[in-house]
């Protein structure tokens, strides 16, 4: 439990800097913003919460907001009690601090061997050159969804639409989002954002990839969440990007390559003139 609870605070402690942003939900006059959530959401994923399919991005974001608000919670509930001057509370803090300064000095040393890593330009034109395959910005759609989890409420919202097109098709389906979908995008009219293939579920994404701009499906999409009203309100075709585009993520690539090998050589190095002894 003791280990539980200082993973936890730690965790807390590293990502809960109070940052101007969005806010989203205010607890007992202190407010979590959307960069609170974000940034928890980035070092729980370990920076791939993108890459995850769209509505896996929502649920995940709802149970982090619900997980911060319980810990806002607990919090004050503990001040009340009077556990912040209790004996453990105070050794688990100063255990707390002392594994933070070993970490928060490795993340800030770690940062500067990272930052001290220079690439030539030449190498990187010379990347774009030889990999014109990896620089392709994929098709993406822009889709809504209404989520239910009986078929047949499903089906009936789709006919009551049948009719509508253009702009009154448009509000109507964000309108019905509202009121009747179970998905975190109900609040947004069911707006998915862009997205390409393969980002989402594949009876998903197999579906909307096939139908046109200003439609809705003609039947509900069963996925493990429920069933799913599609609307697809814009497409952006695959396009190749130029240098001037790609060649951020490139330098980014390959000072990570040279970073990674800088490390491997480094850390031998320490671990050759430490001593260290292994007690089991």
């Amino acid at each position: 439990m003791k280990r539980f609870f200082s993973t936890m605070a730690m965790g807390l402690m590293i990502n809960g800097t109070v940052l101007s942003a969005e806010p989203i939900v205010i607890v007992n006059g202190e407010t979590i913003s959307s960069e609170d959530v974000d940034s928890v959401l980035t070092e729980g994923t370990q920076g791939h919460f993108d890459s995850l399919p769209v509505d896996k991005q929502n649920e995940l974001r709802q149970r982090i907001i619900e997980g911060l608000i319980t810990q806002k919670l607990i919090f004050d509930d503990a001040q009340k009690t009077g556990l912040l001057d209790s004996k453990e509370y105070k050794e688990e803090f100063q255990t707390l601090v002392r594994t933070l300064k070993v970490q928060l000095a490795a993340k800030v040393w770690e940062q500067q061997q990272f930052d001290a890593v220079k690439i030539d330009p030449k190498e990187i034109k010379q990347y774009f050159d030889l990999n014109p395959d990896e620089f392709i910005d994929k098709e993406k759609i822009h889709a809504r969804h209404i989520l239910l989890k009986n078929k047949e409420e499903a089906k009936a919202i789709i006919e009551s639409m049948k009719k509508l097109t253009g702009e009154k098709l448009k509000r109507e389906f964000i309108t019905q989002a509202k009121l009747k979908s179970i998905a975190p995008s109900a609040n947004k009219g069911g707006d998915l954002g862009y997205f390409s293939r393969g980002q989402m579920v594949a009876s998903f994404n197999d579906a909307a990839f096939s139908m046109k701009v200003g439609t809705i499906s003609d039947a509900p999409i069963q996925s493990r969440y429920g069933y799913h009203i599609i609307y697809i309100e814009d497409r952006k075709a695959a396009k190749k990007l130029g240098y001037n585009t790609a060649k951020n993520f490139i330098e980014e690539r390959l000072k990570m390559d040279k970073f990674k090998n800088i490390m491997d050589k480094k850390m031998a190095t320490l671990r050759e003139k430490a001593k260290i002894t292994y007690t089991k």
